[in-house]
């Protein structure tokens, strides 16, 4: 899938690039932070051309993390959330499913990835220019195919209601979580592997385009499973932890 040349203008984007950094830092920031912090970059800014931009990136500070998963329309399901109160013990027990806003030179990208709660193991992931449902449900379809979870777990968002998502899961006898409306951490280990995309890949390489971003994000994926030690699991990578022993050098494709 190929980026549309038609988009935001350049001083669009590079607002955006400015919000995207600062968002990754304070989640909590809404418009008027976001205004604020801007202005005294020296920007010129106003309250609604933030909002605005704010709005076209998915993010929003009600929640610390971005709102890319917009609610869908009645005919979506939501259903309650099984985490509370759960020990997680084991790999496959736990899946959650996430979108974040990547940013390109002259664009960006959105991404979706399927994350192992107990060993942080990034089972899956894809790539879309719009938030259409089809590229969660490809990645979850390729998740799918190598074993199957306990639990998936993600937030009320129209692609993890959709009848294709849903019916994935339920063929495949995965229990289905679903983040309350105002809890902010549901998905916190997901949160912390798109600021580890961020700071450790993203901002660093500066993509060029989709098929740079492509590239790039499936080294990083390959690096963070297999080379990348998390302090949280003792040192250990999330592969080691994942499947038990040493696996080296192992590529992630993109679903």
């Amino acid at each position: 899938m190929y980026y549309a040349s038609q988009g935001p203008k350049a001083s669009d984007l590079s607002v955006m690039r400015r919000i995207d950094e600062q968002y990754t830092r304070t989640p909590f920031y809404g418009v008027e932070r976001m205004t604020a912090h801007l202005r005294r970059q020296g920007i010129g800014i106003g309250h609604n051309r933030v909002r605005r931009l704010m709005r076209l990136m998915g993010l929003e500070a009600i929640y610390p993390k971005p709102r890319l998963s917009v609610p869908g329309g009645p005919e979506h399901r939501i259903y309650p959330y099984l985490l509370r109160g759960l020990r997680i013990e084991r790999p496959n027990q736990v899946w959650s499913a996430d979108i974040t806003y990547i940013r390109l030179r002259q664009g960006f990208v959105y991404l979706m990835a399927i994350l192992d709660w107990f060993s942080r193991y990034v089972v899956s992931w894809s790539l879309s220019t719009t938030l259409e449902a089809w590229f969660c449900v490809e990645a979850l379809r390729a998740a799918l195919r190598q074993v199957r979870p306990e639990i998936c777990n993600t937030d009320q968002g129209s692609q993890f209601t959709c009848g294709e998502w849903i019916g994935q899961l339920a063929d495949h006898g995965v229990a289905i979580s679903m983040d309350g409306r105002g809890r902010a951490f549901d998905n916190i280990f997901t949160e912390r592997l798109w600021r580890s995309v961020k700071y450790e890949e993203v901002y660093l390489k500066d993509y060029d385009g989709v098929d740079e971003a492509r590239r790039g994000l499936s080294g990083y994926f390959g690096f963070y499973n297999t080379d990348r030690p998390h302090q949280s699991l003792g040192y250990r990578t999330p592969v080691e932890v994942h499947f038990g022993a040493p696996v080296h050098k192992e590529v992630l494709a993109e679903a």
